[in-house]
């Protein structure tokens, strides 16, 4: 998956143009005893780019830009959304010591398609390949403990 959410997209010799982004969270948390709790949680985002954006980001009609004239790219629109729900579940055995697990689901709703070669920079994990532009969905487990003091 690709997406980027910058505040604002400005072109040389035009304007600054604002992207615009919304979302909502919540959680519900239910305590099962002094020592044991388990929330639910989740939250969902958008960014919408504007007109301007579009044009310059992927060209008119999403043919051309800095991100639609790349080889491969068949379709090109920076708009993403992006989800999350999760669970984790603590246990505090003693004042100001927990325990948790922490599963959560995320998935990255985006609008390119088609494929690019990307050449990340040194100080990432990616090696410089043919990626293939979609959704993504990732899955985290966190243990964690936390003293408090």
């Amino acid at each position: 998956g690709f997406a980027n959410a910058p505040d604002t997209v400005f072109v040389t010799g035009s304007q600054q143009e604002t992207v615009k982004t919304w979302g909502f969270r919540g959680a519900y948390t239910h305590n099962w005893d002094p020592y044991w709790n388990t929330a639910l949680y989740g939250a969902y985002a958008q960014a919408q780019f504007g007109t301007l954006a579009k044009t310059t980001l992927c060209g008119a009609g999403g043919a051309g830009g800095v991100f639609g004239g790349l080889a491969g790219v068949t379709g090109c629109n920076p708009d993403f959304a992006i989800g999350q729900i999760g669970v984790i579940t603590r246990w505090t055995p003693v004042k100001n010591l927990t325990f948790s697990a922490d599963f959560n689901w995320t998935h990255l709703d985006q609008k390119y398609s088609g494929t690019a070669v990307l050449s990340p920079a040194v100080n990432t994990a990616k090696p410089t390949a043919v990626y293939e532009l979609k959704d993504q969905d990732s899955f985290t487990l966190l243990l964690r403990a936390q003293r408090n003091w």
